[in-house]
């Protein structure tokens, strides 16, 4: 009796583990670890009536916050019932109501943005939302892809990265051209394999099976994007003449923002050295480019250890493949501001199109040199200057900023804003840039204060990347021997492979769109009927004695007492 029953509990076992593993397909992590995977669940169960022995959240104001963020994602009911379960900590910013009230219908639903009036090809940008700067690299393509169906559903910008305009951001592009995309088709007996297969299992297996049949042992082989309707595998060719790619970015393409860092990736020759030809070529798929001076507190260049430079990667970036990747930290047409900007100007006149810089703020000397310079040319006539200036708030940088940086370098994203909005008015151009902010922005309430502060235009990461699926194991950069439970930010393709793309795709666009219906009802509130009713007067602010303050002016002149280091060497600059 005893072995019978034995028996059966193996049984069990392994019938549930071939359940997880092959045949359940709601739950990611689940793919992975079958079985054990299911604990995790029963420990965020116990998390609530449990609070008390594991702690409450602190890097993100509230375990809340990321509630609101995960429901919005999979579009559920977002209400919290008689109480938060962790109030926000004071000091905090809130949101001035109206005695009267708007209705939701009465609020405007357009969320439009305009850079680089003055460009030849201004993007209009179709949300004040963009998912911020993640490299495909940093990212796995199965990740990317997902942000980039959800981006093109959701109908807002996605930031390309350093990493640059890979193959994987034209999986939505069907109606192209050859004279510009290398195209390659499987034989007959390679796509009954692949129906089999898809039969049995599912579309993502038998998609990979397809592909090693096609191309067998290429390394490059993941640098073709796979089209399942039509059964063909493409890919860019760079190697093309300009005049074969579009005048115009294909309509099947998300609204891409192209950033370049100091590696150039995307925009570079196999010497590293800035190519004009393939830049343009780039850009005939994107809206606009973000330089990248720095980012949160990584002020060093980017990282991608060994084993996420693939040969995917590699071919992507013009680098060699299985080799530490690690960009300068200084941009290398950055020796000074003038230059900085006549580069700008070079990118401008060679894509037609808006380019801004990315920049972390930590005293007035980060910000003042541009807005002199901005007002130098604008007086002058020139017009080599940047049309939009992204701000990263100091807290984190990413997956690969040493650790003895996060939370030393940079204010955060709402000092930040305020101080460069401020400054850029001093100077009497605050009229010719746009405002771009990005740090721990996840909620409605994040964009509705971040965007009274002076903001234009928000980038999130954090947010998206939960939306994505992320866990925040904190396993995104593979160096401690662990890589992305959900393969989501790795490059291991036994993580990587089983990641749910439609499915993510899907929340993320669900996330944006959550997010937008939440300004709207913050508006609606506060009375105003357009986000661009927006400005510091709207907020009042709740200090750490619960002292209330109407003027956010004197608030920030006491938390931003800066610019008066006589000591300085920049003081004597001034």
């Amino acid at each position: 009796m005893i072995d019978i029953t034995i028996a059966l509990f193996v049984i069990i076992i392994i019938a549930w583990y071939v359940h997880d593993k092959y045949v359940q397909r709601d739950h990611q992590l689940l793919v992975n670890y079958p079985i054990i995977g299911r604990l995790r669940y029963v420990f965020e169960e116990f998390r609530e009536p449990f609070r008390q022995y594991f702690g409450d959240e602190k890097f993100y104001e509230s375990k809340d916050k990321l509630d609101w963020v995960y429901k919005a994602a999979r579009d559920v009911p977002n209400y919290a019932s008689f109480s938060p379960s962790q109030p926000l900590p004071k000091p905090k910013f809130m949101l001035r109501h109206a005695t009267i009230v708007l209705n939701e219908d009465e609020v405007d639903t357009h969320f439009e943005v305009v850079f680089g009036e003055k460009r030849k090809y201004p993007y209009h940008a179709k949300s004040i939302i963009a998912r911020s700067a993640m490299s495909d690299g940093s990212i796995s393509p199965e990740g990317t892809r997902a942000f980039v169906r959800g981006s093109f559903m959701g109908n807002f910008p996605i930031n390309s990265g350093e990493g640059g305009l890979t193959s994987n951001f034209f999986v939505t592009h069907r109606n192209y051209k050859p004279e510009y995309m290398t195209v390659v088709h499987g034989n007959i007996f390679q796509r009954v394999c692949k129906k089999i297969v898809q039969k049995l299992f599912n579309g993502a297996m038998s998609a990979d099976v397809y592909r090693s049949l096609v191309f067998k042992k290429d390394p490059e082989a993941e640098t073709y994007v796979f089209d399942l309707k039509s059964e063909i595998f493409h890919r860019p060719n760079w190697e093309a003449p300009l005049e074969n790619f579009p005048k115009e970015v294909p309509q099947d393409m998300p609204d891409i923002i192209l950033q370049l860092s100091s590696g150039l990736y995307g925009a570079r020759d196999k010497q590293g050295n800035f190519d004009p030809d393939r830049y343009q070529k780039t850009m005939r798929f994107c809206k606009m480019t973000e330089i990248k001076m720095a980012q949160g507190a990584k002020q060093t260049g980017g990282k991608l250890i060994a084993d996420k430079v693939s040969p995917a990667i590699a071919y992507y970036r013009n680098v060699e493949a299985h080799k530490d990747l690690f960009s300068p930290n200084r941009f290398p047409y950055a020796n000074s501001v003038e230059e900085l900007f006549d580069f700008v100007g070079k990118l401008q006149e060679l894509s037609e199109k808006p380019v801004g810089i990315k920049i972390v703020i930590s005293d007035i000397e980060n910000i003042e040199p541009y807005a002199k310079e901005i007002k130098k040319r604008v007086d002058a006539g020139n017009d080599a200057y940047p049309d939009f200036i992204s701000i990263d708030g100091g807290s984190g940088g990413s997956a690969t900023a040493p650790i003895e940086m996060m939370e030393r370098i940079g204010l955060n994203a709402r000092d930040s804003i305020y101080l460069v909005d401020k400054i850029l008015r001093d100077y009497d151009v605050r009229d010719k840039i746009k405002i771009v902010a990005s740090g721990k922005v996840l909620t409605p309430d994040d964009l509705i204060i971040i965007l009274s502060l002076g903001a234009d235009f928000v980038q999130i990461a954090r947010g998206f990347m939960m939306s994505a699926g992320c866990i925040r194991a904190r396993y995104c950069s593979g160096t401690n021997g662990h890589e992305c439970p959900v393969g989501l930010a790795t490059q291991d393709k036994s993580k990587r492979k089983k990641y749910f793309v439609y499915k993510h795709a899907k929340y993320v666009r669900d996330y944006h769109n959550n997010l937008l219906k939440g300004v709207r009802g913050l508006l609606a509130v506060m009375g105003l009927k357009n986000v661009n009713q927006l400005n510091k007067h709207r907020l009042i602010f709740l200090d750490k004695d619960s002292k209330v303050h109407d003027n956010i002016d004197s608030v920030f002149k006491r938390r931003l007492d800066i610019g008066k280091d006589l000591g300085d060497e920049y003081h004597e600059l001034r």
